[in-house]
């Protein structure tokens, strides 16, 4: 039987904030933290994702990034989910294993091995052995442009059908047949939560339980409103919100991300800087002034109607 992971809503992969200087800044990461998960409405917290460089973070940080995202959730009583990402096996199994003891994680983000490509077969038993002997609940992450390594519906639902496979970040750039064939045909207990921020919506319409998305980091409330209008099926509004967002999540990704989406975080004043870490180099002006002024429409709109 497969652990009550209840992974559906919306779970905002947050950034990492640092100083000027490049350190990390612990007291911005908790504000974050409790801003999605109490005004923002998210269902989660993704803590060492790429969106928050996990690359470039040393182990005392990513432990301090999980100690404050965990205080977080316990507060708001939210799960977290943790990236997880290695072409090593058995580093990322005593890694997960070394998450299972803090007790407060509810599963592990895991990617295809990336770079190695070891095909199919040697990816699924990859997933095996950290489902068999991490100890978490594992969501899959199918983002072939990053690792290399496509996934075919077959292995997802081969491996959905294991007992600590909770779900799938399903980012493949495309909503094609295979994922009309996934969202069609997938195990119980196994939730598919869309990773590509501009293409969310229809993926939802399609049947997605929810989205792991960068974006939701600058309109936190807005990409959860979007999956609650789409699950209740108020098709209307969703098509209006969820076109609109895909324009946000557009200017968000002009340059890398995280890059822009810090850029607009510190704008805002919710970040101390936009500082990002090599090979990373911090988003344009141009690039941050434009997601910026996106990321105000709809707040001005909301302000005005409530006036109205």
């Amino acid at each position: 039987m497969k652990p009550e992971a209840n992974l559906t809503g919306l779970f905002v992969p947050l950034v990492t904030p640092f100083t000027d200087d490049l350190r990390l800044a612990p007291d911005a990461l908790a504000r974050l933290a409790d801003e999605a998960l109490s005004s923002g409405g998210a269902r989660g917290l993704v803590a060492l994702g790429t969106t928050a460089e996990a690359a470039t973070l040393t182990t005392e940080e990513k432990r301090a990034v999980v100690r404050i995202c965990s205080a977080a959730c316990r507060a708001h009583g939210a799960p977290l989910i943790v990236g997880v990402g290695t072409n090593d096996t058995a580093t990322a199994v005593t890694t997960l294993r070394e998450l299972a003891e803090k007790g407060d994680v509810a599963a592990a983000l895991v990617p295809a091995p990336p770079y190695t490509r070891p095909g199919e077969a040697g990816t699924t038993a990859h997933f095996t052995a950290l489902a068999e002997h991490g100890g978490l609940p594992l969501v899959l992450y199918d983002i072939p442009y990053r690792t290399g390594q496509s996934l075919s519906v077959r292995t997802l639902s081969a491996l959905g059908r294991l007992p600590e496979v909770v779900g799938v970040k399903y980012a493949t750039g495309a909503i094609d047949a295979a994922a009309m064939e996934l969202l069609g045909s997938s195990p119980p207990g196994f939730s598919v939560l869309g990773g590509d921020d501009a293409v969310i919506s229809p993926l939802l319409a399609a049947g997605a339980h929810g989205g792991i998305l960068a974006s939701s980091n600058v309109r936190t409330a807005d990409f959860a409103e979007l999956i609650s209008l789409w699950r209740r099926d108020d098709a209307g509004p969703a098509r209006v919100l969820g076109a609109e967002l895909a324009r946000l999540s557009a200017a968000l990704f002009a340059e890398p991300n995280p890059t822009v989406i810090k850029g607009v975080l510190h704008a805002q004043g919710r970040i101390p800087s936009p500082a990002v870490r090599l090979p990373l180099l911090a988003a344009s002006a141009d690039s941050v002034r434009r997601a910026t002024d996106v990321a105000t429409i709809r707040t001005q709109r909301a302000h005005h109607e409530a006036a109205a």
